[in-house]
C-alpha cells in the first residue's frame, strides 16, 4: 500500500492518476449542456448506499468510473450559464491550479515550521486586502473557512472589546446585557454567532429595512438609544455589504457615524460584496467600509475562487489577541519574542489549508483588474435582468439590484389568491430543478414565496435570463392549469 503514498518514489503514479482525473472533469465540463440532470434523492441514494467501502477497487480507472455514476454525472455544475441559484461562482483556472498544489504539498497554515513561505503569502494577501478596504498600517486578519466563521470571529472580538474593565464577562448576567444590531435581512450567521458566543436569546436586535432592503439608520439610532437608556451594552453593529437575498448594501457611512457616536464595534459582512474591492466601475458602492472595525470577505463568492477561500480583516491588529492561545508543543510564547510568525496566534482554527495560494495565483495571473472586470460584468448583467423583469407583466420584481441578485415572483393574470400564487411559484422552481434545464433559488418576502437569480457567471447572457423566465412561466402555468382542472 506504500505505492499510494505521495513521495519521490511515486511521483509518476501521482502524475498519471491526477491527469486521468483532470481529463475526466475536463470532459464533463466540455460536454455539460445543462446545470443539473434532475436526479432525485431516491434515485441516487441506492447507488451510494450500495457501495461497500470495505471492498476497494484497487484501480484508479475503476474508481473514476464509479465516481462518474455517484457524483460527476449528477453534480450541480456552477459553470453552466443557467445555474442562477445560490452564491456559487464559476471558478478561474489559476485558482484551480492552486488547489492542485495545495492538496499535493499539504501545508498547514498554523505554524511557521509547517508552512514557511505559505505563511508569508497569506500575510501578504491579508495586507493587500486590508489596503483595498482602506485600513491603515495597523490592520491585520487571517484566512477562514467562510463567511460564517469570519462573522463569528469578528463578533468574538467585538464581545471581548466590549468588556467592562477588570473581570470582564464573568457571569451570564453580564453576557445577557450585550446587544448586536443588524438588519432584518442580514445573514443568519449573526444569530448563530450570538448563540455560540453565549449571549442571551434577545441579544440580536433586527433593525428594519426600507423598500431598498437597506438598514434604516433612523431605526438603528433609535435602537441604540433605547439600548443605552435600558442600561444594556451595545456590543456591535453588523452592516451588510451584499445581503444574501437582495445583494443590498447598507448605508455604511451613516452606520459608521452612529457606531462612532455610541462607541460600538462596527462589523461589515462583505462576504458577497467584497468583489467591489476589485471593481473598476462600482467601488463607490461600498464607500465607508474603511471605517469598520472588522470586515468579512468571501473570495469564493465574488473573486471567483473555489471553496473555501475567505478572510476576516480587522482595522487594529491588537484586537486579534482575543483569539490567541499558546501551547508549548505548537506556538509557545517565546516565538513571539523571536518574531516567528505563527498564523494560529490569530485564527480560530489550528490545522488550516493554504487556501490563500488560490488567490495568490489568480492575482499573479489575471491581476485584480481581471477579477474586478468579471464582477462588474455580472453586476451589469443583473441591471439588464432587472430591466427585463420590470418590463415583463408576468413578474413582480422586488428591488433594483445593488450587486447581482434579482428577487421576483410570477404573477398570473387570471389568479388573485396569494396562496395559490405561492404554490405556483414553488411548483415552478421545483419543476425547473427536476428538469435540469436551469437552477434558481427561492426565498420569502413579506411572508410570500419569491424566486431568486444570483448572477455570478459572466458567461450568462440576457438571453439566458429571458429563456429561464419563459421556462418558469411555463411551469407555473402548467401547475395553475392542473389546479383549475382539479378544482372543477
Amino acid at each position: 500500500m506504500r505505492s499510494h503514498l505521495l513521495n519521490d518514489l511515486t511521483a509518476e503514479h501521482y502524475r498519471r492518476s491526477v491527469t486521468e482525473g483532470v481529463e475526466r472533469v475536463a470532459a464533463k465540463l466540455a460536454t455539460t449542456d445543462r446545470p443539473f440532470t434532475g436526479v432525485t434523492v431516491d434515485a441516487l441514494s441506492p447507488l451510494v448506499d450500495g457501495i461497500d467501502l470495505d471492498r476497494p477497487l484497487y484501480d484508479t480507472t475503476a474508481v473514476l468510473d464509479e465516481l462518474e455514476d455517484v457524483y460527476l454525472r449528477d453534480a450541480v455544475y456552477f459553470h453552466h450559464p443557467r445555474y442562477l441559484a445560490h452564491l456559487n461562482c464559476p471558478v478561474v483556472i489559476p485558482a484551480v491550479l492552486g488547489e492542485a498544489v495545495i492538496s499535493a504539498v499539504n501545508s498547514s497554515l498554523d505554524t511557521w515550521d509547517q508552512s514557511a513561505g505559505g505563511t508569508l503569502i497569506e500575510r501578504k494577501l491579508i495586507d493587500w486586502t486590508t489596503a483595498r478596504i482602506g485600513f491603515g498600517e495597523a490592520a491585520d486578519g487571517v484566512f477562514t473557512s467562510g463567511g460564517t466563521q469570519s462573522n463569528l470571529q469578528a463578533l468574538l472580538l467585538a464581545r471581548e472589546e466590549a468588556k467592562p474593565g477588570p473581570g470582564g464577562w464573568e457571569g451570564s448576567a453580564n453576557l445577557a446585557d450585550l446587544r448586536i444590531f443588524t438588519s432584518e435581512v442580514s445573514h443568519f450567521s449573526v444569530q448563530k454567532s450570538a448563540k455560540l458566543l453565549g449571549l442571551g436569546p434577545d441579544a440580536v436586535v433586527c433593525v428594519p429595512v426600507g423598500a431598498d432592503k437597506r438598514m434604516q439608520t433612523v431605526a438603528l439610532a433609535r435602537e441604540l438609544e433605547r439600548c443605552k437608556r435600558d442600561g444594556l451594552v451595545p456590543m456591535a453593529v453588523v452592516a451588510t455589504a451584499g445581503t444574501t437575498d437582495f445583494g443590498s448594501i447598507d448605508p455604511l457611512p451613516e452606520i459608521a457615524g452612529l457606531c462612532e457616536q455610541y462607541g460600538v464595534w462596527m462589523h461589515v459582512d462583505a462576504a458577497y460584496g467584497c468583489g467591489l474591492l476589485a471593481s473598476l466601475r462600482h467601488r463607490d458602492r461600498i464607500a465607508g467600509i474603511e471605517r469598520a472595525d472588522s470586515v468579512t470577505v468571501d473570495y469564493h463568492k465574488s473573486f471567483f475562487q473555489p471553496v473555501s477561500s475567505s478572510a476576516v480583516l480587522v482595522r487594529d491588529a491588537a484586537t486579534l489577541r482575543h483569539a490567541t492561545y499558546h501551547a508549548e508543543y505548537l506556538n509557545p510564547r517565546r516565538m513571539v519574542q523571536e518574531r516567528i510568525p505563527n498564523q494560529v496566534d490569530k485564527s480560530l482554527q489550528t490545522t488550516r489549508r493554504f487556501d490563500a495560494l488560490k488567490l495568490w495565483l489568480t492575482l499573479r495571473t489575471m491581476g485584480a483588474d481581471g477579477i474586478g472586470q468579471l464582477f462588474d460584468e455580472v453586476c451589469e448583467l443583473a441591471a439588464d435582468g432587472w430591466r427585463l423583469l420590470a418590463a415583463d407583466p408576468r413578474y413582480d420584481v422586488v428591488v433594483e439590484p445593488s450587486l447581482s441578485t434579482l428577487v421576483f415572483r410570477y404573477i398570473p393574470a387570471a389568479v388573485t389568491d396569494p396562496a395559490e400564487i405561492d404554490r405556483a411559484n414553488l411548483y415552478a422552481r421545483k419543476a425547473l430543478f427536476a428538469s435540469g434545464d436551469a437552477v434558481v433559488a427561492g426565498t420569502k418576502v413579506g411572508g410570500r414565496h419569491y424566486l431568486k437569480f444570483t448572477l455570478l457567471n459572466p458567461e450568462t447572457t440576457t438571453a439566458d435570463i429571458a429563456a429561464v423566465l419563459d421556462l418558469i412561466a411555463g411551469h407555473a402555468e402548467e401547475y395553475l392549469g392542473e389546479s383549475l382542472d382539479r378544482a372543477s
